[in-house]
């Protein structure tokens, strides 16, 4: 039926989308800073879709006094999983510009906001294993004392400072679900309707 396709906007914001998507594969996704008197010019770790960067060896050592796993790429699966996420959500965004299906996007849109639920639970996790799971033969011990980084926003850690925010990838990925969730209102015209 004509009135279950998408406008040329629609389709042309869909490939916009897939170069959003693809571009995020290359730039990190989320950083967390950390500020403290010692390192006046902070560190940074980055994750990107792949790999851990940023200052991921003086972090690892830093860590290593208060009793925290050391970070390593291999030890997560998420980056082997992620990278194909990703270029799937990239292809998709293609295949729905040529498909020309309003219906599609709607559920497209509907599963990538389930992926980004489900990927803040994991990051979550992942950062509450990584603050409380602690070496108790660690040199520092605080008592009662866990390391969580915060999901989002700012946590005092001991003299340390820890801001977690969204890096270039994360923001590309951000646009994509504004783009996405534009193209279901248009087609829908849910603005118009009471």
């Amino acid at each position: 039926m004509k009135t279950q396709q998408i406008s040329i906007l629609s389709r042309v914001l869909l490939l916009i989308v897939a170069a959003l998507f693809a571009g995020s594969l290359f730039v990190p996704m989320w950083r967390i800073e950390l500020e403290a008197p010692q390192y006046p010019e902070g560190l940074v770790l980055q994750l990107y879709a792949n790999k851990i960067g940023g200052d991921v060896d003086i972090i690892n050592g830093l860590n290593h006094y208060i009793g925290m796993a050391t970070l390593h790429t291999d030890n997560f699966i998420e980056f082997k999983i992620l990278p194909i996420v990703f270029g799937l959500f990239a292809l998709t965004s293609l295949l729905l510009a040529m498909i020309n299906k309003r219906k599609a996007v709607k559920l497209f849109l509907f599963t990538y906001v389930v992926f980004i639920l489900l990927a803040a639970v994991d990051f979550y996790r992942w950062n509450y294993e990584y603050g409380h799971n602690l070496n108790p033969d660690a040199a520092i011990k605080v008592p009662g004392m866990a390391y969580q980084p915060p999901l989002l926003g700012y946590k005092q850690l001991l003299n340390f400072g820890a801001f977690s925010i969204p890096d270039t990838g994360g923001w590309l990925m951000s646009a994509a679900a504004v783009l996405l969730l534009f193209v279901v209102i248009k087609e829908y015209n849910l603005l118009k309707k009471k």
